[in-house]
């Protein structure tokens, strides 16, 4: 009768089995790379812009002219429940991040980590203020920008905020404006643009790629946000080709969205300027 496998040292079992053949990573070809990014901007922002694209459509096969349309953001999840509305809003905030999270593993894998595209914490003072510059003079364009889109009929009107009147809305708004720009500009602009140039894509199209990325899932607003998005898209690309570093431009959008989102709430119907929903 053949007994149990002799036990010895710390009493592992002796057996005939061959030892385990060692994993060896696949190597990170071309067709790989290429695959790490379509599978990073289908759990991120290719997604938004199919959403954004069929929204659009939406848009247009709806009877009446385009601005009298809403495209509404930062929405009650919700409503009549503030507590579970609020617990709705941080679940939300702490998934957008996720992808974000993805992006720096994987760069982090191959690629340099955080310090490849500038997300780290080695010139805080220059950040800030090119953060501010750049915040001051986009957030002033963008906002004539749609105005004059708005004005046009290019663009819906664009409510950035109908959260009840609770103690939470402002720092929700806050929150939602700082996922959106660590979120846009880790993945559309720094992640982005390093894959692509280690595909080998040209400069130029790499910044036309990002650029279009940006102002397709901001189609849902109309027109006037696709182009919007894209000149700030071509910017800010621009900038990280030059300096490597994102996080001045993390700090210049989720200034941006702020502003956009605070500042609606506090003047909306307020002032005769600003275009409310109907």
């Amino acid at each position: 009768m053949v007994g149990p496998p002799i036990a010895v040292g710390y009493g592992r079992p002796v057996t005939d089995a061959p030892p385990a053949a060692p994993v060896t990573a696949e190597p990170l070809t071309r067709r790989v790379l290429a695959a790490e990014v379509w599978l990073v901007l289908g759990v991120s922002f290719a997604a938004s812009a199919l959403y954004a694209l069929i929204r659009y459509v939406g848009v247009l096969t709806r009877p009446g002219p385009v601005r009298s349309q809403v495209a509404r953001l930062n929405t009650s999840a919700a409503p009549g429940r503030p507590w579970l509305d609020l617990a709705l809003q941080l679940a939300d905030v702490a998934t957008g991040v996720v992808p974000v999270l993805l992006a720096v593993h994987l760069l982090a894998r191959h690629g340099g980590g955080r310090r490849v595209i500038g997300l780290d914490g080695r010139r805080p003072g220059p950040d800030l203020a090119q953060g501010a510059l750049l915040a001051a003079g986009i957030g002033g364009l963008g906002l004539g920008f749609y105005l004059l889109a708005w004005h046009s009929g290019a663009n819906l009107t664009v409510a950035p905020s109908s959260l009840p009147d609770v103690w939470w809305r402002v720092p929700v708004l806050v929150l939602s404006a700082c996922q959106n720009g660590l979120a846009e500009e880790v993945i559309v602009t720094g992640y982005l643009l390093v894959r692509l140039r280690e595909l080998g894509v040209t400069p130029g199209r790499a910044l036309a790629t990002s650029a279009l990325l940006r102002g397709s899932y901001h189609l849902y607003q109309g027109l006037g946000g696709f182009a919007g998005n894209l000149a700030m898209g071509l910017l800010f690309a621009r900038l990280f080709q030059r300096n490597g570093r994102v996080l001045p431009l993390v700090i210049a959008h989720s200034l941006i969205d702020t502003v956009a989102f605070v500042g609606y709430v506090l003047l909306v119907g307020k002032v005769s300027w600003i275009p409310a929903p109907r």
